[in-house]
């Protein structure tokens, strides 16, 4: 689906004074807060927004930095060493952000499904398990492996094989080692051109560090994946207007537009 950046959710709101009230809701002194299966961020009564919560598969050749992507999203120590991941991980992600429309502002909840390729190809329960009830998956190649980049075309066919019901989002991992890229812009322009799905950028290592040195600065850290949690938002939240009938469906042939 076509989704304008901006269109949907209003992309530099946790900047502002009101944005950044509620985005202390997910951080304690900068650091970030973490949330169990059954708990959420608390609002003060005069800040109160509903909740949408979203599945979202994360899909991609080992090595490509899948557990550290959602590592960086969650605020959590991205791994210094590849490490494939057995079985299924999961891991919650909460964003508040604003709708441009209403001007309402809604806390989202990303639920992430992470798994490791050989226990995909082991067990063929796993891969209908992750996306059974999902609402998008992320498709991820590393900008210093030019293959997971090549792979993506059958990946995306093989993992959406017997749905279209899902946001399908690509996101190009270790852009931090972008000197070293194997995949260009002009291939990135032309896999959007044959695909029309938008692609983003991500850094794999760990942001800024409080003044211990230690702890992962929180407000930092949020400020670099933004753009991912808003990208996220944008279109899994347009999708929901279009499958409810609020907003017509995107005509055929409309090109995506990328988000950086």
């Amino acid at each position: 689906m076509a989704v304008s950046t901006g269109s949907v959710i209003v992309p530099d709101w946790h900047k502002s004074p009101e944005g950044k009230e509620y985005l202390a809701t997910i951080l304690r002194k900068n650091k970030r807060k973490f949330f169990g299966l059954i708990e959420r961020p608390v609002l003060p009564p005069q800040m109160a927004a509903d909740t949408a919560s979203y599945k979202i598969f994360v899909s991609g050749k080992s090595g490509v930095g899948k557990t550290a992507m959602v590592a960086k999203l969650a605020g959590l120590e991205v791994p210094s060493a590849h490490h494939e991941t057995t079985g299924i991980q999961t891991t919650t992600v909460y964003w508040p952000a604003k709708l441009r429309d209403s001007g309402r502002a809604l806390i989202f909840r990303f639920h992430f499904w992470d798994c490791g390729e050989a226990a995909l190809k082991k067990f063929d329960h796993i891969l209908p398990a992750c996306k059974e009830k999902a609402d998008g998956i992320l498709f991820l190649f590393s900008f210093t492996d030019r293959s997971s980049f090549d792979d993506l075309p059958s990946q995306i066919s093989r993992v959406t094989e017997g749905s279209e019901n899902f946001v399908k989002i690509v996101i190009g991992s270790k852009f931090d080692q972008f000197m070293h890229t194997d995949v260009t812009e002009r291939d990135l322009a032309e896999f959007r051109r044959a695909w029309r799905l938008p692609v983003l950028r991500m850094k794999s290592v760990n942001g800024p560090r409080l003044a211990d040195g230690r702890t992962l600065d929180g407000r930092a850290g949020l400020a670099h994946v933004a753009h991912v949690l808003n990208g996220l938002a944008e279109h899994l939240w347009y999708q929901d207007q279009v499958m409810a009938g609020i907003v017509p469906a995107p005509q055929p042939g409309t090109e995506e537009t990328s988000l950086c």
